[in-house]
């Protein structure tokens, strides 16, 4: 059945919060829509932030870190048996902008610092969700990487830097995943409101990526319906909207609006609601979740430092488990994210239950100091033979960025004093973003990544702690020595509506990397409880792009897995680039003394760069090094592999300098035909002055052999 105007204005508007709307006469159904995206936030009652029971996964912080996409998309399959159980037609999910600053305040719910690492996670979560016959909604589109004046800022990026990095992880997943949505951000990019972004989700989104589904706003993001509309823009949420509905009506009687456009964006929701109505029923097993939360969590624990191969603990020694968090677990960040869970899991439970002879003291007030709770916690390390200190972040939320990446000073106090008295002592974070560690890590034995860890990561924590699950997590972010350090460092989060994306392409381990500076712990680290040695690689292009293989053996005495790493570098290229950039990884378990040949695929499309002069992807011809490691600063072996390139000839014009007509074979043959002709031939250090004059300059100066009159046939010839 067609819908009139007016039913085409009201289905693409919320009918409240959570719920799109349906045209009873047309038999269109309302459907819910709900948060994601570690877990199924259906409200429950009138308490926005109150949801149903559902199982609290580890957030995009600790997946990551698991740097497998086939566990991602298990974690997805879960998520839409249990979206399926509630009714849910699309969870809002998955979140691949780059964190971009550590102090991002939603840098919980973001996979990582790199693009192409969040593309593969998150396009496995999306399959996972959607074979569920549930829908995913990619966000939020595009350049959200602060909370600050986060409903108006603009975010001020190049072209190239906005395509080669705050797009790319955006292009992996809808070109491969098909999401069933796409939520556009709240913010601008270089001063247009995202949900009035043409070019961006229509152009862009559309036309280059061929994105079939439907583009739905962020909640509140929508300033103008009619021109959110044109732009490409879907269904506004949350709703109802009765004043943006009557506009859009007024636009198309007016003329002011394409009537097709509504009606596209109608057919958009109707399509996405059909989808919906086709997926069954469902029940999930909780405790099966719980046991996969598990697991997620444990893989995602980085092991920073184990000095003495103090861990595992061998269950013998006495404990002291110290601080509020071990209790009090901190396991998600705040905001639409914020999961009731089924249960939650304790550290100092799943700790006490191995067993070994534990003393439990809290160490610091969540708020504020405590000299008490600080001196009774150093007594309890004192007698221990191990100590465990739980630290981390108290406050991490949607809605405001982190004013710093220290511990609160409560906590670093807690840790100088049980070091002093306990030379065995290990540290356990809890936290969204990185932690700043130095230099109080080098006072303690043992440094332990605990993340956001859900509902299952106080057990996880002790199935590292005690060896029954290997550390094989690595680091999806650099952690910096200090917050000065950071690329970002200069230019966040902006001011007066306007935030400058002053770092480009060195976002991350980019930037640490081609500035040569020091960090703490380096993109892609994490240590095991088993070694890896790395034979030499080998690399073979075609034309889909490089296979890379490379024999992988454990050297240890523990079964482990390794996540073997390839990066990329393009020495002597025409274009700025980082100084390496990874490109492949694959998270490959090996048993004691075995030997695995890994194979990785670089894909061509992740060879490109984005040509600003021809407006195009572009592989360029030469020589290639693949650097094979285990961080982006543990690099286990190399190879150098020849690229064939893209066709890149950019045209030559008047307005080209000189140095660049002598550099194009068919711009150099025709100045030099000019050049011999007249009998001027200049000499290298005249043409060394010359290279950077456009040829129209030089055509002005008094004695030279090009007029003006004479450029158009130049150009015409040249090209």
């Amino acid at each position: 059945m067609t819908l009139n105007t007016s039913e085409q204005a009201a289905i693409t508007s919320g009918s409240d919060f959570w719920h799109t709307e349906g045209v009873e006469s047309a038999g269109i159904p309302a459907v819910t829509v709900t948060d994601g995206p570690h877990g199924v936030r259906l409200q429950a009652g009138e308490d926005l932030l109150a949801g149903v029971p559902a199982t609290c996964f580890p957030p995009a912080v600790a997946s990551a870190s698991t740097w497998d996409p086939e566990l991602l998309r298990r974690m997805g399959e879960a998520l839409g048996d249990e979206c399926r159980a509630q009714d849910v037609a699309v969870l809002l999910g998955p979140g691949v902008n780059l964190k971009r600053s550590p102090l991002g305040g939603r840098n919980f719910e973001y996979f990582s610092e790199d693009p192409l690492l969040s593309g593969y996670l998150a396009t496995e979560w999306v399959r996972g969700l959607q074979s569920k016959g549930v829908g995913a909604s990619l966000k939020h589109f595009a350049v959200n990487s602060q909370e600050t004046d986060r409903m108006r800022v603009s975010a001020d990026v190049d072209e190239r830097t906005l395509r080669e990095m705050y797009l790319r992880a955006f292009h992996k997943v809808v070109t491969r995943a098909q999401p069933w949505t796409v939520m556009c951000a709240y913010n601008k990019i270089n001063g247009v409101y995202a949900s009035e972004h043409r070019w961006l989700l229509t152009d862009v989104l559309r036309g280059e990526w061929g994105f079939e589904g439907l583009v739905v706003s962020d909640w509140g993001a929508v300033v103008d319906r009619v021109k959110s509309v044109a732009a490409g823009l879907d269904l506004t949420m949350p709703g109802p909207d009765a004043a943006g509905d009557q506009q859009l009506i007024n636009a198309i009687t007016s003329a002011e609006l394409d009537p097709a456009l509504l009606a596209t964006s109608a057919e958009r929701v109707q399509q996405m609601i059909r989808k919906a109505g086709e997926r069954p029923a469902g029940t999930y097993d909780a405790d099966a979740h719980h046991a996969l939360a598990r697991e997620i969590a444990g893989r995602a624990i980085v092991l920073l430092k184990n000095d003495g191969d103090l861990l595992p603990l061998s269950g013998e020694q006495s404990i002291a488990v110290l601080g509020e968090f071990a209790r009090i677990p901190r396991y998600q960040g705040g905001g639409s994210s914020q999961i009731t869970p089924t249960r939650l899991d304790d550290a100092l439970t799943a700790i006490t239950a191995t067993g070994a002879d534990v003393r439990f003291a809290a160490g610091y007030p969540l708020e504020g100091e405590d000299e008490a709770l600080l001196a009774e916690a150093v007594a309890v390390a004192r007698e221990q033979d191990v100590a465990i200190v739980f630290a981390g972040t108290v406050h991490e939320t949607e809605g405001a960025d982190r004013e710093s990446i220290d511990l609160p000073a409560a906590q670093l106090a807690l840790i100088e004093r049980v070091a002093a008295v306990n030379p065995n002592t290990i540290v356990v974070l809890s936290n969204g973003a990185v932690l700043a560690t130095k230099p109080w890590d080098e006072r303690v034995l043992a440094l332990v990544e605990g993340w956001l860890l859900g509902q299952a990561g106080g057990s996880a924590i002790a199935d590292v702690l005690f060896g029954r699950v290997n550390p094989s997590g690595r680091l999806a972010e650099t952690i910096p020595v200090k917050l000065a350090d950071h690329p970002s460092f200069l230019d966040f989060p902006g001011e007066h509506g306007h935030v400058r994306y002053g770092e480009g392409l060195h976002v991350g381990y980019r930037g640490f990397d081609a500035r040569g500076q020091e960090v703490a712990y380096p993109f892609g680290f994490g240590l095991s409880y088993t070694t890896f040695g790395y034979g030499a690689a080998r690399a073979t292009a075609s034309a889909e792009g490089v296979e890379v293989r490379v024999p992988v053996t454990n050297t240890g005495a523990r079964d482990g897995r390794e996540v073997v790493q390839v990066y990329l570098s393009r020495p002597g290229s025409k274009v700025q680039r980082a100084p390496r950039e990874l490109k492949a990884f694959a998270s490959v378990p090996i048993g004691v003394g075995e030997t695995t040949e890994v194979t990785l695929t670089v894909e061509r499309e992740d060879l490109a760069y984005w040509d600003v002069r021809l407006g195009k992807w572009i592989v360029e011809d030469g020589e290639y090094v693949i650097e094979v490691g285990a961080s982006s600063r543990d690099i286990r072996a190399t190879v150098t592999v020849h690229v064939a390139g893209d066709p890149a000839r950019v045209p030559l014009t008047a307005e080209s300098s000189v140095g660049e007509w002598l550099a194009d074979p068919r711009g150099a043959e025709v100045l030099g035909s000019v050049f011999g002709e007249s009998g001027q031939q200049p000499a290298p250090e005249m043409l060394m002055m010359l290279g950077s004059l456009p040829l129209s300059r030089m055509a002005m100066f008094p004695g030279m052999p090009i007029r003006p009159e004479d450029l158009g046939k130049l150009v015409e010839a040249a090209n």
